[in-house]
């Protein structure tokens, strides 16, 4: 089982997109676990995880976000503004699972 946490500023855009991730995946019969909260409640779930999907909104952050999971086996990716915006669970979760490739 895989943990995705998706992480925004509020949580609340975020969270229409795991639920878009979670359908994605159900449909793909991929085991996965989709989370979505704000920013502020990354370090009360960062070992815990296996993937980290950043919302483009929070890029300037990338770097702060990157520290965070220095050392913790976490992937992390920023999702492009196309995604995002179009709530494409979809490509979200190939997003996600092209990280495990990359290594």
């Amino acid at each position: 089982m895989k943990n995705i946490f998706l992480v925004c500023g509020s949580g609340a855009s975020s969270g229409f997109m795991a639920a878009s991730m979670r359908k994605a995946a159900k449909k793909k019969g991929e085991q996965v676990t989709v989370k979505a909260a704000s920013e502020s409640q990354l370090d009360s779930v960062i070992d815990n995880i296996d993937y980290l999907l950043i919302g483009p909104h929070l890029a300037y952050k990338e770097d702060e976000i990157r520290e965070k999971a220095q050392g913790k086996n976490v992937k992390v990716a920023i999702i492009p503004q196309l995604i995002y915006g179009s709530l494409n669970g979809e490509k979200a979760l190939e997003l996600a699972l092209s990280l495990e490739e990359s290594e």
